[in-house]
């Protein structure tokens, strides 16, 4: 049977300019370079089916958080034909606050979450305000209501998804954190979400400043590289260059796809 390929979309709909080296990363090399982020969600289509990776926040809280709003992730979704009601299946590649909002709105989905993930964000852990901060507790109280409900599919590990797709845990960056791994017309890709914040982070092993496990995110490195065809095919999670390497969509610079070779 031939491999799936499928199409994959890469949604920004959030800014983050006020960052540097000094307040992004563990061991800077120029404490002030500039190193603004981008928030993104990610859509992968292809074989009769509509995979959404990660949800986004809303615009209130973009306000309290002081993020940069673009538009709404749903809208993002809407603008390449996909109707949030509609989506069956929503991976969650790990419930901090800019990536777990939404839930409400893919009443049809079933929702993909890391075992490990979940015993994090409702565990001891959270009992340290530091630990806790990432996280929006109305996100992990929609994720227990949803549990309770029958709308989570939860994985121990490695598992597929689709024909093709499988998920991956990685850890690192939060307890149970998972990437994704999508075949497509230029080979496989990985959406690697916060295993790596920016390309700076896998190719120069610089980790991101919020950690929850520094060998577990360095291990996510090589896990990534293992997984993907090659340095371009390893997606990151905030990268503003993501949407300067790869084509627009409908002319919408806040769309691209990556299933496309890198036009820079």
């Amino acid at each position: 049977m031939p491999q799936p390929n499928y199409e994959i979309f890469a949604l920004r709909y959030a800014h983050f300019a006020d960052r540097t080296q000094g307040s992004n990363l563990m061991f800077p090399d120029d404490h002030s370079a500039p190193m603004p982020l981008d928030f993104f969600i990610w859509v992968v289509r292809g074989e009769g089916r509509t995979i959404v990776l990660d949800t986004g926040f809303d615009a209130a809280a973009a306000a309290r958080r002081n993020r940069q709003w673009i538009r709404s992730p749903l809208d993002a979704l809407r603008g390449i034909g996909v109707d949030p009601a509609t989506v069956q299946d929503v991976v969650l590649s790990h419930m901090h606050w800019d990536h777990a909002g939404h839930w409400a709105e893919f009443p049809s989905a079933t929702f993909h979450l890391q075992d490990a993930e979940m015993a994090y964000c409702t565990g001891r852990c959270m009992c340290h305000e530091i630990l806790r901060r990432p996280f929006d507790v109305e996100h992990v109280t929609q994720a227990v209501r949803a549990t309770f409900a029958a709308k989570v599919s939860y994985h121990a590990g490695t598992a597929e998804i689709a024909p093709g797709i499988s998920l991956h845990l990685v850890g690192g960056h939060s307890g149970g954190l998972q990437i994704m791994r999508v075949p497509t017309a230029r080979g496989w890709v990985v959406l690697a979400s916060d295993a790596t914040h920016f390309w700076y982070n896998i190719r120069n092993r610089s980790p991101f400043v919020l950690v929850h496990n520094v060998a577990a995110l360095l291990d996510g490195y090589v896990t990534c590289e293992t997984l993907a065809d090659g340095p371009d095919h390893i997606i990151p999670g905030h990268d503003p260059e993501v949407l300067r390497r790869f084509p627009a969509v409908d002319g919408d610079p806040n769309t691209v796809r990556l299933d496309l070779p890198p036009i820079a």
